[in-house]
Parts: structure tokens; C-alpha cells; sequence
């Protein structure tokens, strides 16, 4: 029974191993990012109903089948990490069965003592010279001073140069497989979270145990716009403080230890101890309102979906007893905020900071607005080893640019006897052979 499955497991190695069949996982994989790239990842399932369902994606998949295939989490689901763990065991077989044995015979010394044995490899050349001896000697000396190896005997020798680039390609599979086992720690171990900061305001990040990590201050947040009222760029400034536990402050004593000052903007994230913070959107936090003569009253926003994308709005009571509320709507922190009746009509519109208006006989002013910067915390532990297998892909990658060449020679009486290999760029070793032979001549 044995002997009858070693066959089968080296037919199924085989095709493991095929470079047909990786290129085939590298494709399909691509294509799985792209999916990852087209449809939000990790979002409510909520979101996948409202989006999907009345337009399906492609036209082919609704929200239910959007969450049941895992495209809602495209890097973390199983179908996606076994295709990276068969992409990852076929470059390791390929490297077994054929990168490794092509290594050890490069690294192994082939020793060609016959004229005959030269004359059948794809470059070969004779010359006549006076003493060959002494021009194998001189032969010698031109490859030492090139930089080739050489394994001399008394009436032949063997050289050789470039065996780096025979350890190229082990390189290039081994660091997309580092990558690939970066790219599936993190998706399994990684940590995200958006949350909307208003500026003067704290979040405090804790770790699994709920110990306190950081502390997130929002200093300034700024919204960019075109000449159309367009945003363009969102900046936040950000204090990165040592939580209270670690520095032993509370609310009374000294003010916490800042660690990092930075500004992030969308494009420029901030990396800090393993956590990456992105400027990921905006929002509006709260409304600064006055009624009638009452003092300022800094009152929260909510979103309404319902109404826009970005619509944000608030009730707000226009009786003593809660009764009588109008809704205040805007989707702009440079407003205009529109005031709606309990009916649904019009009242009217207000300006930021301008003149208040008059609603059931109570005047009714909005001083300012107070938006929100969108901040997406990231923890992804796999990026190092992303970062190293990205570096030794192109260390390999490199390397494998570099032509491994062998050269042998055989000195009989009057006649020396030159033949070798190369792996690439034959062309060109074609070409220097014989001007090697005719310094050897002079």
C-alpha cells in the first residue's frame, strides 16, 4: 500500500507545484481584492440591506447573498485565507522540488575532463596557443580578477559566477510567503474601529484586558471645500497622551504626559506603537443654539439617513413643556440650517452665527456648529512581516536578474579547450567568450 500511494503523492505535489497553477491562485486572488476594494468591509449587516438590496451588486448580489459569500469581510473569511495558505504550499513545493535542487547543482562543482564532454555544451571554442599550460594559468587569472570562482587542476579547470542569482527565486517564494502569513495574522488578529471625535474631546483606547493603551485627543478638526462647497481634504490635530492608568493622573492632578503630536489628513495616516490612526470622514457633533434670550445651549446632532447621506439634524422644543418642536436639518458646518414644522413645511432657513429666526413667536438663533472628525484606528500586528516579505521578494527578485555562468577549460598540447553555460542573457556571454579567449592569446 506504500509503495502504491508514494506515486500519488508526488503526482499530487506535482500539481501543487505547477507555475500554472499559481499563476491561476495569483489571479483569482487579485480578483478577491478587488471585490474587497468594491464593497465596504466590515460594516453593519444593516448597511449591505440598504445598499444592496434594492440595487444588487453586479447586478447579481443582493445583501443576503453579499454576507452569505463573506464579501462583507472579503480578507478575513475562510475561502479567501485558504486560497492565500494554497498559493503559500504551492510556492513552498515549488521551491522543494525545483528551486532547491536547482540551487544544490549550481552550488555543486561539475568536473569536464574530455575535449569531447566540452564540444556538446551551448558555447564552445578552441585555440591554438604555444604553451597551454601556461595559458590555462593566464585564464585563470582573467576570471579570478572578474570576480568567478575557480576549481583548478593541473591540465584543466572550472569556473563559475553569478550563483546568487540561483538563490533569487527561493527568496521570491519565500517572502510572498512571509507576506501571505503577514497578510493572514493580521486579518485574523488585526483590530478596527472608526469613531467620531468632536475636537476638545478624549477616547480613550484600552487593550483586551481592558487595561487603558492611549489616549486620543482631537485638537482642531477642518473641513476643506472647493469653490462649489465641496469637501476635499478633512485635517485633524491630534495629542496621543499615556492613559491615566499608566501615568497615575486623574481629573485633578497634572495634566497626562503627551507622547506625539501629529495632523492626519485623508492620504496621511499617523503610526504610532502598532496602531495606525486614518482620516477616514466627517460629521457633525453638535449645534450651538440660543432661544429667545436663554444662554447658549450646545445641543447634540444626530444623522438622518433617511433624509441624504449627510443630513444631520436635531428637535428641538419650542414650548416650556416639550411641546411644539421643530426639527432643525443641515448638511454643511458653514450651514445654512432649514427649520422644519411639526407638518413637514418650510419655516425657514438660518445662517450660522446670523440673525435669529422667529419660530411660534420664539426667536431662535444658531451660533455655531461643531463638526466631528471621522478617525479610523487600525491594528494590524501582521504589517511587519508584510513590510519583510515585501523586502524579500525584491531582495529576490533582484538577485534572480543576476546570470549564473560556468566556464570550463582543458589545456592538451598546442590547444586549449573552452566551453560554458549560461542560464540567461546567452546572447551576450556569447559575445564576451571569445574576447576572454583573445586576451588569453595575446
Amino acid at each position: 500500500m506504500t509503495a502504491g500511494l508514494a506515486p500519488k503523492l508526488n503526482r499530487l505535489a506535482a500539481w501543487i507545484s505547477d507555475l500554472r497553477l499559481a499563476i491561476a491562485l495569483l489571479v483569482v486572488i487579485a480578483i478577491a481584492s478587488g471585490i474587497g476594494t468594491a464593497i465596504p468591509q466590515k460594516e453593519t449587516e444593516d448597511l449591505y440591506h440598504r445598499i444592496y438590496d434594492s440595487q444588487p451588486w453586479l447586478g447579481l448580489f443582493n445583501g443576503n447573498q453579499v454576507l452569505a459569500l463573506q464579501l462583507d469581510h472579503v480578507y478575513s473569511s475562510g475561502w479567501f485565507l485558504g486560497l492565500l495558505a494554497w498559493l503559500a504550499l504551492s510556492l513552498l513545493l515549488c521551491s522543494w522540488r525545483r528551486q532547491w535542487p536547482a540551487l544544490k547543482a549550481a552550488l555543486r562543482w561539475v568536473d569536464y575532463s574530455s575535449p569531447r564532454q566540452l564540444s556538446k555544451l551551448s558555447l564552445a571554442e578552441t585555440i591554438g596557443v604555444t604553451d597551454a599550460v601556461t595559458s590555462l594559468g593566464q585564464l585563470e587569472s582573467l576570471l579570478k580578477g572578474r570576480g568567478w570562482q575557480i576549481q583548478r587542476h593541473p591540465d584543466r579547470l572550472a569556473a563559475r559566477k553569478g550563483i546568487a542569482g540561483r538563490i533569487g527565486p527561493l527568496l521570491v517564494h519565500a517572502g510572498l510567503v512571509v507576506l501571505m502569513l503577514g497578510a493572514a495574522w493580521g486579518s485574523l488578529g488585526g483590530q478596527r474601529m472608526e469613531q467620531f471625535l468632536a475636537p476638545g474631546r478624549t477616547l480613550e483606547l484600552v487593550d483586551s484586558r481592558g487595561h487603558g493603551e492611549l489616549s486620543l485627543a482631537l485638537d482642531h478638526f477642518s473641513v476643506q471645500r472647493d469653490p462649489a462647497g465641496r469637501p476635499e481634504q478633512f485635517t485633524s490635530q491630534l495629542r496621543i497622551l499615556e492613559p491615566a492608568d499608566a501615568s497615575g493622573t486623574d481629573a485633578a492632578g497634572p495634566e497626562p504626559v503627551v507622547l506625539k503630536q501629529a495632523e492626519i489628513s485623508v492620504n496621511h495616516p499617523l503610526r504610532f506603537r502598532g496602531v495606525t490612526f486614518y482620516q477616514a470622514d466627517w460629521g457633525l457633533a453638535a449645534l450651538t443654539v440660543q432661544l429667545g434670550r436663554s444662554p447658549l445651549l450646545q445641543l447634540p446632532l444626530q444623522s438622518f439617513p433617511q433624509l441624504g447621506e449627510q443630513v444631520w439634524g436635531l428637535l428641538l422644543p419650542t414650548q416650556p413643556d416639550g411641546s411644539n418642536p421643530v426639527l432643525l436639518l443641515l448638511s454643511s458646518e458653514q450651514g445654512p440650517v432649514d427649520v422644519y414644522g411639526s407638518g413637514g413645511e418650510l419655516l425657514g432657513q438660518m445662517g450660522i452665527g446670523g440673525p435669529p429666526l422667529e419660530v411660534a413667536g420664539l426667536p431662535v438663533r444658531v451660533a455655531s456648529v461643531l463638526p466631528a472628525s471621522g478617525i479610523l484606528l487600525k491594528r494590524d500586528p501582521g504589517v511587519p512581516l508584510v513590510y519583510a516579505g515585501f523586502a524579500i521578494a525584491l531582495l529576490g527578485g533582484g538577485m534572480s536578474l543576476v546570470a549564473t555562468r560556468q566556464l570550463w577549460a582543458i589545456a592538451e598540447p598546442g590547444t586549449l579547450h573552452v566551453a560554458g553555460l549560461c542560464n540567461r542573457n546567452l546572447t551576450g556571454f556569447a559575445e564576451e567568450l571569445p574576447r576572454l579567449l583573445t586576451e588569453v592569446q595575446a
